[in-house]
């Protein structure tokens, strides 16, 4: 998330009232994720285990619960608790706003583009030309959306990133100000879920066709001419490289890159990255060839067991 103007670290630490070390008029210029950070943004870091993953990226401004030796270049923000300020920036940056009508005033719609009843389009919405968008879909602020794209009913697009902190009281949410990106000529299919990011984007890349019931988690980036059938669930900052495919029912975690070209089988669990130009099947997913051996060692099993019962008896 790039804020609309740049910022000093003297004005960042005066709205989330916390400590900091670096120049009054250090520069900030937006705010993101630690996998999408760039020089200028803020990243926070609340647990030791992280700090150097923290310190050692590209973000120039790291939001922290302990006062550490300041990398060259950078500045600290000191925070009792890292994770509420990001928040308090995110509701000061992209606060909530409630839309003043169904289609909200500031949403801009292209030309022969359709938008059949009860839909509801967000604030700063922007909308492509030729497209068709069938009742009952929400699509929330900020989303853009290209040229002919076809999304069916009741799918939801910018819903918030399922981010959680567990306290004491109970779980805090991550708030989401970030963007849901549909490039052109994609199709979404019925009762879909696509998250907005975080603070960055969730985007489909041109070309790609998407069946009904698809959940696609925050942050998650789908590349072209991909086919994704029903009842797939993809956690949030999964990259999904040009032209895969991925049958019913497959849960991919987060955090995991699928390479171009490959093939994923109807339920398959995807716990890791797979490498592109191969199918892959099973829980944990594996290559079909590596799977079969697995599964035809699995079927001789009795057969070994009664060769040693026999060897026993002899």
């Amino acid at each position: 998330m790039k804020f609309p103007t740049k910022h000093t670290l003297k004005e960042i630490a005066q709205l989330i009232d916390c400590e900091y070390v670096g120049a009054d008029d250090f520069p900030v210029f937006g705010m993101n994720e630690i996998h999408v950070v760039e020089p200028g943004d803020i990243v926070f870091v609340d647990h030791p285990k992280y700090y150097d993953k923290a310190l050692e990226s590209k973000a120039t401004i790291i939001l922290i619960n302990k006062k550490v030796d300041c990398p060259e270049g950078k500045a600290l923000l000191i925070s009792d608790d890292p994770f509420r300020d990001f928040n308090k920036l995110t509701n000061h940056f992209k606060p909530f706003q409630a839309s003043n009508n169904q289609i909200s005033s500031s949403a801009q719609i292209g030309k022969n583009t359709i938008i059949q009843p009860n839909c509801f389009i967000g604030n700063n919405v922007l909308i492509g030309d030729h497209c068709i968008i069938h009742s009952n879909v929400s699509i929330y602020d900020n989303a853009i959306i290209g040229d002919h794209v076809e999304i069916h009913s009741g799918s939801v697009l910018g819903g918030s990133a399922f981010y959680y902190k567990n306290r004491p009281e109970g779980f805090d949410q991550l708030k989401s100000g970030g963007r849901v990106v549909i490039e052109d000529n994609v199709d979404i299919g019925a009762a879909c879920t696509i998250d907005r990011g975080v603070t960055a984007d969730t985007t489909i890349k041109r070309g790609t066709k998407i069946d009904n019931q698809v959940q696609i988690g925050h942050d998650t980036v789908i590349g072209k001419k991909c086919l994704i059938a029903s009842q797939v669930g993809i956690a949030g900052c999964v990259i999904i490289e040009d032209e895969v495919t991925i049958w019913g029912q497959v849960g991919i975690t987060s955090g995991i890159t699928i390479g171009a070209k490959a093939v994923i089988s109807a339920k398959a669990g995807v716990s890791k990255s797979l490498e592109g130009g191969k199918s892959y099947f099973g829980i944990p997913a594996d290559d079909f060839r590596t799977k079969y051996k697995e599964i035809a060692s699995i079927r001789k099993i009795p057969e070994l067991l009664e060769k040693l019962k026999q060897n026993d008896k002899k």
